[in-house]
């Protein structure tokens, strides 16, 4: 197996040989069906060609990776690198910005390794700003890791999903998220969170499962408090993301104009036909909800659990009636810290093609659709020529066995050989 992390600048400077990438078939991430005995040529840090297997440069290396299909470099828009712990709130107390941040970059690296070339960040419990140092440690070639977007904090009111609810009032701690009440507050940390590098904002519009002494039936923040975040990050250029689980809080977020509602759980039909009217994208995150189930991991085990048992199949079924009425559905794990194997991300596809969605359709949920809501769709997300070169192969067909997502044996990013299982 061949694995390249980079240190120095120097060895992250772009490759002058054209690479032709050649496997049993390729998922471009925009055609509805794969495309048979094609190379895809890469030169620099840019897809430059898509051709016949037989129409080959002959100065091109060809990297052959039978039994395996190609796609495009997988994209994560909600995720939290360096949450460390599952009880997160207690882990944010215990641990310092720097250890953080030193466990986030292995994570990165790895979550590279297993295919995830984009992740958007969701606030990451961390008192300063370091994931925009990873963000910035990465881009300048230090360190290797996928293409970092999003927001440093979850922007949360007194009491809710992202305050420390569970201590007594004589103790005075610095929350996991960003707390503010009013307007005024909520202008002023949004500015605060683009000063230092956000290029999202997130705000957390309703309770959570997974934090202690809040409730995701309840709204937090009010319609005007809404109104004045998106309309203060439109005015920097920068979108909204909105953590969302109660129904009134789902529909106020949409109506307000945030780009993408986070999770969604309690959804319903006007939900759904707002989202189409707005152009609002759902990250669903299921599996996180999967995978912590009876799990005795959480703080606050029994909310997840309670949803669990009784609304998961409900709630599966709006989200592929959301799918079938074009809303544009997106991948999201909000699961995978350092404290979890890095393959589990993958197994968000399965979901989102058990909630209805056909494995073509899930899989450009978590690359073109994941690119669109971003707003770079022009950069990566599918194999077109001009676009950059970030590149996996999986094994075998993942339209007949989705869980290929989880072993990628191939994986280029911005044109450069992470890893290559098949050892050319």
């Amino acid at each position: 197996m061949l694995t390249v992390f980079w240190i120095s600048p120097l060895l992250y400077s772009e490759s002058t040989t054209t690479y032709a990438l050649v496997s049993d078939a390729v998922i471009d991430g925009i055609s509805a069906k794969v495309l048979k005995n094609k190379a895809v040529l890469v030169n620099r840090n840019v897809i430059t060609a898509v051709v016949n297997e037989s129409e080959i440069p002959p100065e091109a290396l060809t990297i052959d990776l039978p039994g395996t299909m190609l796609m495009p470099g997988m994209i994560n828009v909600h995720e939290h690198p360096m949450i460390y712990k599952h009880d997160y709130q207690n882990g944010h107390l215990e641990a310092s910005s720097a250890y953080k941040a030193l466990l986030g970059l292995s994570n990165l690296q790895n979550l590279l390794l297993a295919g995830w070339t984009t992740i958007r960040v969701m606030g990451d419990a961390d008192v300063f700003y370091a994931v925009q140092d990873l963000k910035r440690i990465i881009d300048e070639g230090v360190f290797s890791g996928p293409r970092l977007t999003g927001a440093a904090h979850y922007i949360s009111i007194t009491g809710g999903g992202g305050d420390i609810n569970y201590l007594s009032p004589e103790q005075h701690v610095i929350s996991d998220g960003l707390i503010v009440d009013g307007a005024d507050e909520i202008r002023k940390a949004i500015r605060k969170e683009i000063k230092y590098g956000s290029d999202w904002i997130k705000i957390m519009v309703t309770g959570a499962f997974m934090s202690v002494g809040d409730n995701p039936k309840n709204v937090s923040f009010s319609p005007e408090e809404l109104n004045a975040a998106v309309a203060e990050a439109n005015r920097q250029n920068v979108p909204v993301a909105a953590h969302a689980h109660a129904t009134e809080g789902i529909n106020q977020a949409i109506i307000a104009g945030v780009r993408s509602i986070e999770h969604g759980s309690f959804i319903n039909q006007k939900s759904i036909d707002l989202m189409v009217k707005h152009g609002t994208f759902l990250v669903p995150t299921i599996y996180v909800g999967d995978y912590y189930a009876h799990s005795g991991k959480l703080r606050e085990q029994t909310k997840n659990d309670e949803f669990y048992l009784s609304l998961r199949a409900s709630w599966l079924k709006l989200i592929g009636k959301a799918h079938l009425s074009g809303v544009k559905i997106a991948v999201g794990s909000d699961l995978c810290g350092p404290m979890i194997e890095s393959s589990v991300c993958a197994r968000e596809f399965a979901t989102l093609i058990e909630a209805g969605m056909s494995p073509m359709d899930a899989i450009k949920a978590g690359t073109i659709v994941g690119a669109e809501l971003l707003q770079w769709e022009d950069r990566i997300g599918s194999i077109e020529v001009g676009k950059l070169a970030d590149i996996i192969a999986v094994p075998g067909n993942p339209l007949e066995n989705i869980s290929a997502l989880e072993q990628p044996l191939f994986v280029m990013k911005n044109g450069q050989i992470i890893k290559n299982e098949l050892g050319q």
